[in-house]
Order: structure tokens, then C-alpha cells, then sequence
């Protein structure tokens, strides 16, 4: 991340050693929390044919997650303020937990969809914690490295989940169940994880002066962004209400239906894009960071989400080519859209506009995975209409072309006088973000 992010001082923070610690450790907490947010896909075919739930409810199981954050996502923000990010890190990821046990319990239907509700409680504020707290131990010359690599480690955690039926394929020979409490358990590791971050944390001597300034949340800040936050905005909530659905619901049981993979082989085939973005998320950082064009890079990483659903719904291709694609544009927007995001908001209301954006984002990942559903209960999608997935993809394919929308609209402004310096590289583009921040 190139900018402070909430709970950051507004100056250096000292080097330490402990640092690459505290960042193992939250590399491993996110690991956990991003494989159990991924988890309900490599089981949707088992929960359709042999636990008997509809279309609508395996992806009522994601939306669920969605929901805490739609109210949560700004006190979230307060609490990290209020509390230190290490504590919430730990409160999180100890929710976290009794959400995955729950989901893994699973019967009757009501509890596993409370669990899952229970987890997003977990997923929204370890988000936030785990971002900020790196903030606080990285000094702003290793910041963007830092945060990228629990980025990558965050996508290694999306790809062990959909690797799982290969790997624990014993566990998915017995059932829907097993494969749940595989992901409790990954979720225990990422608490303990959480533990010794809030210990090193607790231990570490902070000089005098160090201590983060807090600003108070105030509502009326929210309406005094201007046009560059809320297109940037778009795409944040767009990208993910076409991302999350599709990859982490609907994409392994469409696989297996409309491709005619196994279980294990679609599984394989939806991790590639995961594992495209743990070598490339870092990358495309360092990229944006020495060329600039920041905005025209979003325009670039969101233009392949429609390309990747024509590829899936009109042609005949290896469904390895479209999660290659898919695979890049993962690993490029979230690389450039969270640090451009800091060079659009002035320091001091950068915790309520992540708090905002993360809010929408949670409402738009609820009603996406629902609709989603919707429209393949409608058209009778399953294995004997795999044409009835159709609708689903001309839905998300839509919704990514607004996305582009939004992203062009952003990089229009940029490169005009109203700008933040977004497309500017180095010593230029600092230079002018720190004009516009005057």
C-alpha cells in the first residue's frame, strides 16, 4: 500500500526485526480467513445432489457472509482506532473460528447459514485489522511490499480451497461435511496465528510520539469525497459483486456441469486463478509503482472479467484459458485499486472511506451471489441443463462491463487537472499527490 491506511501514524515507524514476524503471522491469520470464505464451492455440487439444498441457498451461504458488513464496516474501523489493530485482529479471527464450526456442523440448513453469517462478522474486521496492523510495523519504504505479500499468502488460502478436493480428497469421498471441518480447523491455526500477533504486538515498546492519531468518524465526511473516490468506488463494489459470486459460489459446480470436469479437475481448473495472482499480485504493485497509470491499469485488469465470460459462455475453449484471464485480472486490480485508493483520500478520512467502501462492497456481494442464484434456480441450471447457466453468465458479464464503465470514467478524470496523480510515476506522482492533498 502506498498511503496510510487506519490506525497509521503520520509518520515513519522504526525498523524492527520482529516486523517480518508480525507479518508471517498475519500472512497465516488471512490465509485462514480467505480459505474458509472460499470453502462452500469446492462443496456446492454435494450440497445440490446429496444434502439437498437449491441453487439459492449455496449461494445464500456466501451472501450470508456479506451481510455483518453491510452495518459493521464502519464501526469496524472505529474499533481498530479505538482498541489497536492486533486486539480486533484476535477478537476476529476467534469469531472466526465459532463460524466455521457452526458451517461444518451444517444441519439443520438454518445453523449453517448462521455460521456463515458469524464468519463474515469475522471476514470483514481481520480485513481491516490485518492491513492496518502492518501499517503499524512496516515503515511507508516496505509498506506496499509488506502488504502484498499477505495479499499473495491471501490468494494461496483461495487456492487451497478450490485445490482441496485433490489434496483432502479423502475427506470429500465422504461427504459435504468433512470438507467443512477441514476449513474449522485451518480457521483454529489462523487464531492461534492471531494470538502470538497480539502478543509480539502487546510486548513491542512504542517511543514517545509513535501512538497513531486518531480522527473521529464523522458522517457528514462521507458526502465530501469528490468524483474520483466514487468512481473508484464502482469499480471496488462492481469488480467484487462479479468476482466473489462467480469464483467462490458458482464457478466449480458450472465447471462441472456445462464443461463436464470432476469435482477435482474443476477445482483444479478455478484455483489457477489464485495461483496467477500469487506471484503476479506483488508484481503488478512494483509495476504500477515505477510506470504510474495507475487508472489506465484498472481499465486494463477490469476489461478481462467480460472477456473471460464470452470465452466461458460462447466458445468451445479450454476453460484454462479463461481462468488465466480471469487469473491476471485478479492479480492486477486489487494490486493498483487499494493504493490508488490511498492517493485519492487524504489521510485523515481514510479509515471512513475504506469503512464505506467496504460496506458496499459487502451489499453488493449479498445481492449479486443471491441474484446469481436466483436467475440459475429459474433456468433450471444443474447437471441435466447445463444450458440453464446461461443467464448467470450473461448477468455477471453485464455487471463487469459496468465495472469497466467505471474504471474508464476514473482514468478520464485522472488524467485531467482534477487528478490525484494516479498516472504519474515515482518522484512525479508523489509530488503531485501531495499538491492535491494541500
Amino acid at each position: 500500500m502506498s498511503g496510510p491506511v487506519p490506525g497509521a501514524a503520520t509518520h515513519d515507524v522504526p525498523l524492527t526485526p520482529a516486523r517480518w514476524w508480525v507479518l508471517a503471522m498475519c500472512a497465516l491469520a488471512i490465509f485462514s480467513s480467505y480459505y474458509e470464505s472460499d470453502v462452500i464451492a469446492p462443496i456446492a455440487d454435494l450440497l445440490l445432489t446429496t444434502h439437498g439444498l437449491t441453487q439459492l441457498q449455496i449461494g445464500d451461504l456466501n451472501a450470508a457472509m456479506s451481510l455483518p458488513n453491510i452495518p459493521l464496516a464502519i464501526f469496524n474501523g472505529y474499533l481498530v482506532d479505538r482498541y489497536g489493530p492486533a486486539r480486533v485482529a484476535l477478537w476476529a479471527a476467534a469469531i472466526g473460528f465459532v463460524g466455521a464450526v457452526m458451517t461444518a456442523i451444517g444441519t439443520p440448513y438454518s445453523l449453517m447459514w448462521a455460521g456463515r453469517f458469524v464468519f463474515g462478522i469475522s471476514e470483514g474486521a481481520i480485513f481491516i485489522a490485518l492491513i492496518a496492523g502492518l501499517a503499524t510495523w512496516f515503515p511507508r519504504s516496505g509498506i506496499a511490499l509488506a502488504t502484498a505479500l499477505m495479499l499473495s499468502l491471501a490468494r494461496v488460502g483461495s487456492y487451497s480451497a478450490d485445490m482441496s478436493p485433490t489434496l483432502a480428497r479423502p475427506l470429500y469421498d465422504q461427504g459435504w461435511q468433512p470438507p467443512l471441518w477441514l476449513g474449522a480447523a485451518i480457521c483454529a491455526a489462523g487464531l492461534v496465528a492471531a494470538i502470538a500477533y497480539r502478543i509480539v504486538d502487546a510486548r513491542r515498546a512504542i517511543p514517545v510520539g509513535a501512538a497513531p492519531v486518531h480522527q473521529p468518524f464523522v458522517w457528514r465526511d462521507i458526502w465530501s469525497f469528490d468524483l474520483s473516490f466514487w468512481t473508484i468506488l464502482g469499480v471496488h463494489v462492481l469488480y467484487a459483486a462479479v468476482f466473489f459470486p462467480f469464483r467462490q459460489t458458482y464457478a466449480i459446480e458450472y465447471l462441472q456441469h456445462a464443461k463436464g470436469l470432476s469435482n477435482a479437475v474443476a477445482g483444479q481448473v478455478n484455483s489457477g486463478v489464485f495461483a496467477t495472482a500469487v506471484f503476479a499480485t506483488p508484481l503488478f504493485g512494483l509495476l504500477a509503482d515505477r510506470i504510474g497509470n495507475r487508472a489506465l491499469l484498472l481499465c486494463a485488469g477490469t476489461v478481462l472479467l467480460p472477456v473471460t465470460f464470452i470465452v466461458l459462455g460462447m466458445t468451445d475453449w479450454n476453460p484454462w484459458i479463461s481462468t488465466m484471464l480471469m487469473g491476471v485480472s485478479w492479480a492486477l486490480v486489487p494490486a493498483v485499486i487499494w493504493p490508488s485508493t490511498t492517493l485519492i483520500v487524504e489521510p485523515r478520512r481514510l479509515g471512513t472511506a475504506l469503512g464505506v467502501i467496504i460496506m458496499l462492497q459487502s451489499l453488493g456481494l449479498w445481492s449479486s451471489n443471491r441474484f446469481a442464484g436466483w436467475l440459475a434456480d429459474h433456468a433450471h441450471a444443474g447437471p441435466s441443463n447445463p444450458a440453464g447457466y446461461t443467464t448467470m453468465l450473461w448477468f455477471f458479464g453485464l455487471l463487469s462491463l459496468t465495472a469497466l464503465t467505471s474504471a474508464i470514467l476514473l482514468w478520464r478524470r485522472e488524467r485531467g487537472p482534477e487528478g490525484h496523480g494516479l498516472e504519474f510515476a515515482g518522484t512525479a506522482r508523489r509530488a503531485r499527490a501531495s499538491g492535491s492533498a494541500s
